[in-house]
């Protein structure tokens, strides 16, 4: 399997794309093909655990990975010491037409720990196999899980270290902490006086600067990433979907070639176009549904055909989500044009000088034969999490909850009640005060803290507190760093020095 770049350019290798991360030219990498999974395949998929799902869909991708190579990557990364869930990603039942994908059983308690976990194990095989002798350095830039699940994942991982950048007043308290209380002699954490925008685009700019690039390779470092414009942090994202069909196989809610409808909080666009891929790989998708919070950009964008980026921007309840660039869609406008890079060059130019793109109406057409798209914003957002709590017993976190309300509104003027599942992206206690608020009122978390909030919210619906938070409470602040916009090379360098 080879791979392109979203922008033109040579093909590559599985094991380049992953360890360089973003192409020369500041395009994603693709796969060249899209490998089919038979309806035969899909049944097999019903007797096998998650690493054998996994297994069975990475080695179709990973062409330049042995198969007992992947094996072996795929036990570390879901060890069962790791995963608080044997099934890894479990599905939980709402009612007869709406399951929940549980992605938040990892080490970090969000979505991100399915790929994060596996992405090192994949980075260091693929030095190997270039013969890349440098230290490969990890730039991430984080709207909240991300940044923690990489630093967790790549920890005193030898040959490599992690550099991750967040927006100092953008993530909640929670995720804050799970950051910066980090351990590793190889981790770095630097709060950015911005928002996520400034720090992704940041990122992606000293990726694209030779002159970085060039004071990187004088250290003996080469940089890549482990943000999804990572081929390698999306294609174990794709695995899931398919698990989460066998799963509902296996539980007589479909059988084989029914369609199923996801539902997807989005922000970067990554976890959704993995659910894109699955279905462009033969899984039967019905719809998928892009979830949005007030930072709605990408739902005027599947209503309009028109990518516009100049409105104002929300710190909202769901900050996994507070987004206005979603580099992944990229990607997605690459199968749209019908894989022109020289037309996604143009349109990308545009965003960057403009602020805006629009694809015409034949190629949104399109996009709405396979998305539909809608938002929550933050008092909708804790009203579902009253609701869903109330009617079905389920404690759902901000984000989730954005998806089940769309879905809600979706059901009501569509009337599609075709199977769905809900992605749910993060543990309700990476988020304790907003949850408490909506379930018990604003006045239940005045005066508390995180650590407070997560406390009452145990006692008031019996939902546990996880370890990684209560652990948080003890852990000393290691990492206090920050930086300008515009200082973020200085503050990366600074960081190689340990300074």
């Amino acid at each position: 399997m080879s791979f392109f770049s979203t922008r033109g350019g040579t093909a590559v290798t599985a094991s380049q794309a992953i360890l360089y991360g973003l192409a020369p030219d500041g395009g994603l990498y693709v796969p060249a093909m899209f490998p089919p999974i038979s309806h035969k395949k899909l049944t097999e998929l019903t007797q096998m655990d998650y690493c054998q799902r996994a297994s069975a869909i990475l080695r179709t991708y990973l062409e330049d990975f042995s198969i007992p190579e992947i094996d072996a990557a795929l036990a570390a990364a879901y060890d069962p010491k790791k995963f608080d869930d044997p099934a890894i990603a479990p599905m939980k039942k709402l009612d007869d037409e709406t399951w929940v994908l549980e992605l938040f059983h990892g080490p970090t308690l969000a979505f991100k720990d399915m790929a994060l976990q596996l992405l090192p194990h994949l980075t260091t095989l693929s030095a190997r196999k270039n013969g890349e002798e440098r230290e490969v350095s990890i730039l991430v830039a984080t709207s909240g899980d991300t940044g923690k699940a990489a630093l967790e994942g790549f920890k005193d991982v030898p040959g490599t270290s992690c550099t991750v950048f967040y927006p100092t007043d953008g993530v909640s308290d929670v995720q804050k902490l799970q950051m910066t209380t980090t351990g590793g002699d190889n981790t770095h954490v630097i709060a950015i006086n911005g928002n996520f925008d400034d720090a992704q685009t940041g990122v992606k700019t000293l990726f694209g600067s030779a002159e970085f690039n060039a004071a990187v390779n004088e250290k003996g470092k080469v940089l890549s990433s482990a943000n999804s414009i990572n081929f390698g942090r999306l294609v174990p994202q794709i695995v899931y979907y398919f698990s989460a069909y066998a799963d509902l196989l296996n539980a007589g809610a479909i059988t084989v070639g029914d369609p199923v409808n996801f539902v997807v909080p989005t922000g970067n666009f990554g976890n959704i176009l993995a659910a894109y891929y699955a279905r462009s790989m033969g899984l039967p998708v019905g719809k998928l549904i892009c979830a949005s919070n007030r930072n709605n950009v990408l739902t005027d964008f599947f209503r309009s055909g028109v990518y516009d980026t100049r409105r104002q921007f929300f710190k909202t309840t769901s900050p996994s989500m507070d987004i206005l660039i979603s580099s992944n869609l990229e990607r997605l406008l690459f199968e749209c044009a019908d894989r022109d890079g020289e037309l996604i060059s143009t349109w990308m130019k545009q965003l960057k000088e403009s602020y805006s793109y629009c694809i015409g109406e034949q190629r949104q057409e399109w996009m709405n034969s396979v998305f539909n798209a809608g938002y929550a914003d933050d008092q909708q957002c804790a009203e579902e999490i009253r609701t869903r709590y109330e009617q079905d017993h389920y404690l759902m976190d901000t984000h989730t909850a954005v998806a089940s309300h769309v879905l809600r509104e979706y059901r009501e003027k569509t009337g599609d009640m075709t199977p769905a599942v809900i992605v749910s992206t993060a543990s309700p206690y990476k988020f304790a005060a907003d949850v408490l608020s909506a379930v018990e009122g604003k006045e239940a978390v005045e005066g508390l803290d995180a650590f407070e909030c997560s406390e009452m919210l145990e006692k008031v619906t019996g939902v546990k507190v996880p370890q990684q938070v209560k652990a948080l409470r003890s852990l000393p602040v290691r990492h206090k760093a920050q930086c300008e916009r515009d200082a973020m090379a200085e503050a990366v360098m600074n960081a190689f020095e340990g300074k």
